[in-house]
């Protein structure tokens, strides 16, 4: 596997083009994310060029864009806001200490190859994630967008402090913000193609403040510093460094799924694959480098990725050019975001939120499950008024075992004991003859699919429920998998027929089931000549056992009587 992503001079002009158009669509979104998350526009800037660049060099899938995105920036709000609160002198260093351990986390997943474990998660709980991630964004940007300061307190405080922000509304700066929506929501779709409404928005809103309202106060980006970045050393309290390695945790996980999704998304689009464990690497040093720098953190971008590929971008090449075109802003054109309004920036982050909402799922979900739609209005209620952490832990936790109780349910259902020839499981003609020959002194004990933990029960219920008979055949013919629960709970059900004087006999084991009962030394209680590769084999060995008791037993009776006689 190559270092670097498949980069080629091929498609030149396609990637180049691809890059430019990225650009012009990230600029607003960077400042618009920077000024949101409490980091300033600045960040947001660094942020889309150093995860940009890093990611399109190191990572796996050729025509991503990665930047600051929605559900990254909400989770860099609260981390933000929590750090200053607790430490106001280093909180905001501590900030991106945290997000270059959002990049470790990252650069590990992958080297580890975990990419493929990333998104192994509910549908109900992304979609509760992600719809309260963007209701999120939706409140915080309701005090900017009416023209006042952000309370303290985050979601709650805002909530709580919405009756105050609406009786002290700056109509200029609505009006603004109402403007930015109008032009990004009816833009007609031809004139889409061609610029971003988000970039039209950005001009026509900053140009009417300057114009229509150049009398009225309005808040303002205000001067962004000219030049590089300003390395960021680590910064860490030992009280903190616990709630930095969740929070880094948390943020790295965030952006492996938000950037493997849309890596989904382009794959469908260029009939291609990406490599998910190269792109978390390439992901993490984009993140470690933009927490180096003072910028946001970043992840795949759904609407970047689709606009790059749409204009004809095939290779990272597009990605490289997008950063330094963003690179260039931030070290001479800068001056020129100076006076874009705070409430233009708020509509276009409002318009992200609105479009992070899962609307599909949203309208549909309680036609499809009952479970499924408390899930997801559960995760969305935690993530939006609780922790974002907790709404997933709790997500995940309650649909698992919701899933888990349901595939034990049809698990057990293939946990049969049968004695006679019946319709309970299919046997071959030998097999009823031979069942049928036993007259019921055999028990067939016959399992079926992978024996989780959850099918313990039904073992030990039909184990409990076994009629008397001489000889039990343990039936794991259609068992690919025995978990550990299970085993003890077969081991059980063997130990006590051993124990009654039953004759025990196993057919079918795997070599993988068979290494596992092996470490439970079942051979103490099933000998090896009692393990046959088929039922037939099992079935005349009992047949076998059954006629040699019944001959003891008639042998035992008539020595019994002539003593008794004699």
């Amino acid at each position: 596997m190559s270092l670097t992503n498949n980069i080629h001079f091929r498609n030149l002009r396609g990637d180049l083009f691809g890059g430019v158009t990225a650009a012009i669509v990230s600029l607003p979104l960077a400042l618009a994310f920077g000024v949101a998350s409490g980091m300033g526009p600045v960040a947001g800037l660094y942020g889309a060029v150093c995860v940009g660049f890093f990611a399109a060099l190191f990572g796996g899938t050729a025509t991503l864009i990665s930047e600051p995105t929605g559900p990254m920036t909400v989770v860099m709000t609260t981390i933000v806001a929590s750090m200053t609160a607790a430490n106001p002198e280093n909180g905001l260093a501590m900030a991106f200490t945290v997000v270059m351990l959002a990049g470790i986390f990252q650069i590990f997943f992958g080297i580890f190859k975990l990419g493929k474990y990333i998104t192994l998660m509910p549908y109900s709980v992304i979609s509760g994630f992600m719809s309260g991630i963007g209701v999120i964004l939706i409140i915080l940007q309701i005090a900017p967008f009416v023209g006042q300061a952000n309370p303290k307190g985050g979601v709650l405080g805002m909530v709580q402090n919405l009756p105050d922000l609406l009786t002290k509304v700056n109509p200029a700066e609505t009006i603004l913000g109402v403007l930015t929506l109008a032009i990004i929501f009816l833009m007609p779709a031809k004139f889409k193609r061609i610029v971003p409404p988000q970039l039209v928005a950005l001009i026509v809103g900053t140009i009417v403040s300057l114009t229509i309202f150049s009398d009225v106060e309005i808040r303002r980006i205000g001067e962004i510093p000219v030049g590089l970045p300003t390395l960021q050393i680590p910064t860490f309290t030992p009280s903190e460094i616990t709630t930095m390695i969740i929070d880094g945790a948390m943020l790295g996980i965030l952006g492996c799924i938000d950037t493997l999704l849309t890596a989904v998304i382009a794959d469908s689009l260029t009939r291609t694959e990406h490599k998910s464990n190269k792109e978390l690497i390439g992901q993490g040093i984009g993140n470690l480098i933009s927490g180096l720098c003072g910028g946001l953190p970043g992840a795949g971008a759904t609407m970047g990725t689709v606009v790059n590929i749409q204009t004809g971008a095939k290779t990272a090449l597009s990605g490289l050019t997008r950063a330094l075109i963003l690179l260039i802003v931030v070290l001479w054109a800068a001056g020129l975001t100076q006076p874009i309004p705070m409430a233009v920036l708020a509509g276009i982050a409002l318009k992200v939120g609105i479009d992070i909402l899962d609307w599909s799922f949203l309208k549909r979900a309680h036609k499809v499950s009952l479970k499924g739609t408390l899930i997801m209005y559960g995760v969305l209620f935690l993530t939006v008024f609780v922790d974002l952490i907790v709404a997933v832990g709790v997500g995940v936790f309650i649909a698992n075992i919701l899933t888990i109780d349901r595939l034990s349910e049809l698990q057990s259902q293939e946990v049969k004991t049968i004695s006679d020839n019946d319709d309970a499981i299919v046997l071959n003609d030998e097999e009823k003859q031979l069942l049928d020959q036993a007259n019921g002194r055999i028990v067939l004990f016959y399992l079926s699919g992978p024996m989780i933990f959850g099918v313990s029960k039904a073992i030990a219920r039909e184990h409990l429920a076994m009629a008397d008979s001489d000889v039990l055949i343990v039936d794991l013919s259609d068992v690919p998998m025995l978990g550990i629960t299970a085993s003890l709970a077969i081991e059980n059900a063997i130990k006590d027929a051993s124990e009654q004087g039953r004759d025990v006999l196993i057919v079918g084991a795997s070599a993988k089931v068979k290494r596992r009962l092996d470490k439970f030394e079942i051979s103490r209680f099933v000998p090896e000549h009692y393990m046959f590769l088929t039922r037939v084999e099992a079935l005349r060995q009992g047949v076998s056992l059954v006629d040699f008791k019944a001959t003891s037993a008639n042998v035992s009776g008539v020595s019994a009587y002539t003593e008794s006689y004699e």
